[in-house]
């Protein structure tokens, strides 16, 4: 039984590894189709993708990854991607929005029905849930090895016009209007390294998980991290600190 409990452990462990990977793979695609699609898939000529594709690099994700990033942004192959929100409720009763780039609208919309029936959440009609989130810019700025005081860097955010900014103890997250945050980006990476830059939809009021439901919560969002069409994942749901 030891052995089995071990095995079983490190599968657990690996696991857990695997979706964490997947959800960091989802945010560099997403980031490269993004720099791709506004400044063409030439890296050479285009300054915010060789930035993704060092990213990429750096993460090991593979090259297959990154290339059907780029074939979604210039169309390869003459095939057509359309980007579709999805809404609904994770288990719990929590908002979820969803984000594909998809060329299959069945395909991707079966894929997402069925991870939030599988984990105990449900689908939503347009606009069930899309008023419980603001589309804001997020630029997030990591706080380790930097020597920046949190009213230094609010002065920086605001002078670069920044709206607000919210630290914690690893970094410091900047919100900008959604038409200002390529301004306020540029200004800011002068700076600093900036971790993240992007236009998301952040939310209003976040809501427990109920204790019981977490493991199903975390299993929603792992599955549709995994699915290549998923382009961002919004929550509208606070999850333990432990609970990643």
């Amino acid at each position: 039984m030891s052995g089995h409990s071990k095995w079983h452990n490190i599968q657990g462990r690996k696991g857990a590894q695997d979706a964490k990977r997947g959800k960091i793979f989802q945010k560099i695609s997403r980031n490269l189709y993004q720099a791709a699609k506004a400044g063409g898939v030439d890296p050479d000529g285009n300054p915010q993708l060789r930035l993704e594709m060092d990213k990429a690099k750096a993460a090991n994700m593979p090259k297959a990854n990154v290339q059907r990033a780029l074939d979604k942004a210039s169309g390869v192959g003459g095939a057509k991607f359309e980007e579709i929100t999805y809404e609904g409720y994770g288990p719990g009763g929590t908002a979820v929005m969803v984000s594909a780039l998809t060329d299959n609208k069945n395909r991707t919309a079966s894929a997402v029905r069925s991870a939030f029936t599988h984990h105990g959440g449900s689908l939503g009609a347009s606009g069930s849930v899309a008023f419980q989130f603001d589309r804001k810019g997020y630029i997030v700025i990591l706080r380790d090895g930097l020597d920046v005081d949190e009213d230094t860097m609010l002065m920086d955010a605001l002078d670069a016009g920044a709206d607000d900014m919210k630290a914690s103890d690893d970094r410091f997250e900047i919100f900008t209007d959604p038409s200002s945050m390529t301004a306020v980006r540029d200004a800011l990476q002068d700076k600093y390294n900036l971790d993240t830059a992007e236009v998301k939809m952040i939310p209003n009021t976040p809501t427990d998980v109920p204790s019981d439901k977490i493991s199903q919560y975390t299993g929603l969002i792992d599955e549709l991290s995994e699915n290549d069409d998923i382009q961002d994942i919004y929550e509208a749901a606070k999850l333990p600190d432990d609970v990643e």
